[in-house]
């Protein structure tokens, strides 16, 4: 586990800067992970009550404005992560955080499944120190059912996003390569299919 202070000083690296954007209503906060590949990631999180909107990106790297083949090739230190847009008064953080630890196994370090390399590893990325607290305290609390595997989840302020490729976005809803569109409905169970 990793936890790490906010720098504003960056040496004008905006890739470091914490993340400007703010949400488009006052009232909803932002939350952002990282677990595995991005496009089943999102899919879950689309179906949590509560959750406004869902983008995929890439964030903690240290190279602004990267793309996907280039977070690919393994040197920019980016991670595939979901932001997620949701009204606290619906889906509280610790709701957000459930579902993260259920999405992925968080022993892993630096991969999910088949999916190897620095941009697939487990993160939890806040934007306020409530979100960073409760995130520390879920973290205790996976550790103490996992018992002897160790948990590698990284905790860190959130770095500035890069908004994904737009045929990333909402990948496995729009049917990926196959054309097989997948349910993202508040509530909806289906099994999660990732391909490519």
């Amino acid at each position: 586990m990793a936890d790490a202070a906010d720098s504003s000083s960056n040496n004008n690296n905006p890739a470091l800067d914490a993340d400007p954007d703010r949400p488009d209503n006052p009232a909803h906060e932002y939350a952002q992970f990282g677990a595995g590949c991005f496009w089943g990631v999102e899919l879950t999180f689309q179906r949590v009550e509560g959750v406004v909107k869902t983008e995929v990106g890439y964030s903690q790297g240290h190279v602004p404005d990267p793309n996907y083949k280039l977070v690919c090739t393994g040197t920019t230190n980016h991670v595939e992560v979901v932001r997620i847009q949701f009204d606290p008064q619906v889906c509280p953080y610790i709701n957000l955080l459930s579902v993260f630890w259920a999405r992925h196994d968080p022993t892993t370090l630096n991969r999910q499944g088949e999916d190897v390399g620095a941009q697939y590893r487990s993160g939890i990325y806040h934007y306020n120190e409530n979100q960073a607290r409760l995130a520390r305290e879920s973290l205790e609390a996976k550790q103490s059912e996992l018992k002897d595997k160790e948990i590698v989840t990284e905790i860190l302020p959130a770095r500035r996003f890069y908004r994904a490729e737009e045929y990333h976005q909402q990948y496995l809803e729009k049917g990926g390569r196959f054309g097989s569109k997948q349910s993202a409905a508040k509530g909806c169970t289906d099994p999660i299919r990732c391909y490519g």
